[in-house]
């Protein structure tokens, strides 16, 4: 996830603790898709950075906003993300294996 932040918003992100696992299937093509969110912080921010092609661009944005634009998320997985880190859902780093 580190790699993968760098490359679609120019910021080095640190994982802290795990939120979640979450399994979404696609309503419409039946796919399922397991999203893993972390916690953590960024820094090292690279304004010249080039994003990844497919990343129009990366925001900040207020829950409440996110909230309002629901219908612009891939899934409902984005904001369930969001509400269980506002819960205060975190689990420790290691109760991912190699």
């Amino acid at each position: 996830m580190i790699r993968e932040t760098k490359e679609e918003t120019a910021w080095t992100f640190h994982p802290q603790s795990l939120v979640g696992i979450y399994r979404w299937i696609h309503p419409r093509k039946g796919e399922t898709y397991i999203r893993y969110c972390f916690s953590g912080t960024v820094t090292d921010h690279d304004p010249n950075q080039a994003l990844d092609d497919d990343i129009y661009q990366a925001l900040w944005l207020p829950f409440d906003e996110i909230r309002r634009r629901q219908a612009d998320l891939r899934s409902t997985l984005v904001t369930d993300c969001f509400q269980d880190y506002i819960d205060g859902h975190r689990y420790p780093l290691d109760i991912l294996r190699n």
